[in-house]
């Protein structure tokens, strides 16, 4: 029996480290209309991502973020009509199963987009809401939403009454759910249900939690509290990654309800990631200033970092990158050198770009000329400024393969994601930090400079575990110094 119960321990111990299971994650985030179809529709689908399971795994990503799946009348889904079935043009309950399934044998974790804020206005409760107060009649759903008989802003007027109701996200077809009322969380209960314990999905990135009460953050904060409860009671180990696009004081303030947030401060162009590449000097003083600013405020709770998602204008175009790969590498290896768990949007890994209208940020993956989806509708601007998929695999110099290389060695570094952190020194252009964890010590050194060589020098007894380059020169240490090329990251371990 003893013996028995050591290989047990032994067994669940390797079952502790291995990369699919850590608590930390690399996510990928997907627009399943734009990846991959698989049925000649030019619509990406379910069972196209399936298809492309085995790339996102060996990319380094063990974590999958789906946006919207449910069915919707619009090209993004975020006004569901459904909340517990798969969107026609994507596939069946069948084919989520079957994803699922994949996924998690890859050890790949997978979350799904919930929008509870609101829903479609084609929603049966929607619908059934509106047919009641056309002809004067009660129905439980009304007080499903928002409805109010005066104009002001935030309210849409109900055609053929003198009923208003609320829709903050104006013109989009998505009225606001009523979170107050009781029935309105005994169907979120049976949601969560459906999706946590039937289909078995790891967990939901949670659409614009600061308008579940616009203007009100104590009371998203309630709610985003006794969501988590909700789920936990389904699951355990339920994963919830929130949208708080507000700044850090904010966004601090709502790690109060037990989950892990967006940092919003990162990311985008005036984020500051891109704004410490940004500028003549001082580029690693601004990261650490800003970064340390961070773990103060949030001292306890898990970071989200992430560089660009699908509202926002893709890293390539913050970092002023189309025609430098250098400085779009070093972007992706800084993101990949934060704690907690990061985020890449499909794409970033091959350098894809998109600003301004919606619909420009979310183009078809660009796996060959040969092999794309169709491009969701209303793009207005198209451009693929680096190589597709096919061809940067092919090329070991491409972001394609320093992106994958930096995803591996965060998974082989947990201390990275998982370690607190000390600045051992943030001067100029030279950056580093020291983390540390129950899974050991690492320290990581960056130059944040895209044209000195810069020297660091080492404690005795280090040496050098990994490193990133983004150009044909290695880091080395000679005579006790540790020599940086430029934009060059360095781990270093103990001998």
């Amino acid at each position: 029996m003893k013996r028995l119960l050591c290989i047990l321990l032994c067994v669940l111990t390797a079952l502790a480290v291995l990369p699919g299971l850590a608590e930390n994650h690399n996510w990928y985030e997907v627009f399943v209309r734009s990846y991959q179809d698989s049925d000649g529709d030019g619509i990406g689908d379910l069972n196209g991502l399936a298809e492309r399971l085995d790339y996102i795994q060996d990319m380094g990503y063990d974590g999958l973020w789906l946006m919207p799946i449910m069915p919707s009348p619009s090209y993004h889904k975020y006004d569901v009509t459904d909340y517990c079935a798969i969107d026609p043009e994507y596939g069946t309950l069948e084919d989520m199963r079957a994803l699922i399934e994949k996924a998690h044998g890859a050890g790949i974790k997978l979350i799904i987009d919930l929008p509870i804020n609101h829903s479609s206005t084609r929603h049966p409760w929607f619908l059934a809401a509106c047919e009641a107060l056309r002809a004067g009649e009660e129905s439980p759903y009304i007080a499903y939403y928002n409805f109010q008989q005066k104009a002001e802003t935030g309210f849409a007027p109900l055609e053929g009454t003198d009923w208003y109701y609320e829709e903050r996200f104006a013109g989009g077809g998505m009225p606001d759910l009523n979170l107050d009322n009781e029935q309105i969380w005994q169907e979120i209960e049976g949601i969560l249900r459906f999706w946590l314990a039937d289909m078995e999905v790891d967990g939901f990135r949670l659409d614009a939690v600061t308008s579940y009460f616009t203007g009100d953050h104590e009371r998203n904060i309630k709610a985003l509290t006794r969501f988590k409860a909700l789920c936990e009671a389904i699951r355990p180990d339920t994963y919830l990654v929130g949208e708080c696009w507000t700044g850090l004081t904010t966004i601090a303030d709502y790690y109060r309800s037990g989950l892990r947030f967006f940092l919003f401060p990162a990311s985008q162009a005036e984020g500051f990631v891109a704004a410490s590449l940004r500028g003549r000097s001082g580029h690693a003083e601004k990261f650490a200033k800003n970064y340390q600013a961070v773990l103060e405020a949030i001292p306890e709770g898990v970071l989200a970092p992430f560089l660009s998602n699908h509202d926002t204008g893709r890293t390539i175009g913050s970092v002023q990158g189309r025609s430098n790969l250098p400085i779009a590498k070093f972007a992706e290896g800084v993101l990949n050198m934060m704690q907690g768990d990061i985020y890449t949007y499909y794409g970033e890994e091959i350098g894809m770009v998109g600003s301004g209208d919606d619909p420009n940020k979310r183009l078809a993956m660009y796996w060959s000329d040969g092999d794309m989806t169709a491009q969701p509708p209303g793009v207005t601007s198209l451009e693929y400024a680096y190589p597709s998929v096919e061809i940067q695999q092919a090329d070991p110099d491409s972001l394609l393969h320093y992106c994958r290389r930096a995803n591996q060695l965060r998974l082989k570094y947990p201390m990275i994601a998982e370690g607190k952190n000390e600045f051992l020194r943030a001067e100029g252009d030279l950056c580093v930090m020291r983390r540390f964890s129950d899974e050991g010590e690492c320290v990581i050194v960056l130059n944040f400079s895209a044209k000195d060589t810069l020297q660091y020098t080492m404690e005795q007894g280090m040496r050098i575990g990994d490193s990133l380059e983004v150009g044909a020169e290695t880091a080395v240490i000679a005579d006790g110094q540790l020599i940086l090329p430029p934009y060059s990251i360095v781990i270093l371990i103990k001998n």
